[in-house]
């Protein structure tokens, strides 16, 4: 009777730690800092944008979270993009990564340098972007893959209704199609044959395995 009590307690213990080493590879994979300049250099239509990712309030249970950062290369000490996600495991499996915005956001700007970013700001006074939150699942290779659901994700920039992000996330790149969409379907803003092409910088201390 023993026996057959402490065999689905393992089965447990073993699917909740295979989901954490999941979302652990997945945060490994998104911190760092990325560059899209080869993309820029090859084709005129990308812009050479820097993009930083650290992670963010570490004690708390409710993660991870991260901070980004995204700004043109020329102008890194004003980003045009600050934002905060958080990871979470979902019951399917999948993971969700849910998008907050930062109010007055400038004023962290260059917090990812800092050996505790973000630390004036808390959960709650983040803004939570509904529906616009990254659905990812780990592929058989060991990559990510993910993006918003339909049209849920709300968006009034240059005349449209709403915006998806697609993204595929390795241990080396990141590959982020961000696009908006006016009621009608129609693209209004955004890359048009693909997404932007994020390779991670690797200092000498650092290896690609």
């Amino acid at each position: 009777m023993k026996t057959r009590i402490l065999f689905p307690i393992l089965l447990i213990f073993s699917f909740l730690s295979y989901a954490q080493r999941e979302v652990e590879t997945l945060v490994d994979y998104m911190v760092g800092s990325f560059s899209s300049k080869e993309q820029s250099e090859i084709d005129s239509n990308y812009f050479n944008i820097e993009l930083e990712m650290i992670q963010i309030w570490k004690d708390r249970t409710d993660g991870p979270w991260l901070y980004i950062e995204q700004a043109i290369a020329e102008s890194k000490d004003k980003p045009y993009r600050q934002r905060v996600y958080q990871l979470r495991k979902r019951a399917d499996g999948k993971i969700e990564s849910l998008v907050y915005t930062i109010p007055d956001p400038l004023r962290f700007a260059g917090d990812f340098k800092k050996e505790f970013p973000l630390l004036r700001l808390t959960p709650d006074s983040l803004i939570l972007k509904e529906g616009c939150e990254v659905v990812l699942f780990q592929t058989d290779e060991g990559h990510f893959e993910g993006s918003t659901i339909d049209r849920n994700c709300p968006s009034d920039l240059r005349g449209a209704s709403y915006a998806t992000s697609k993204v595929i996330i390795y241990k080396d790149k990141m590959i982020s199609w961000d696009r908006g969409f006016d009621e009608n379907g129609n693209q209004v803003w955004g890359a048009t044959t693909g997404g932007y092409i994020f390779k991670k910088k690797f200092n000498k201390l650092q290896k690609k395995y």
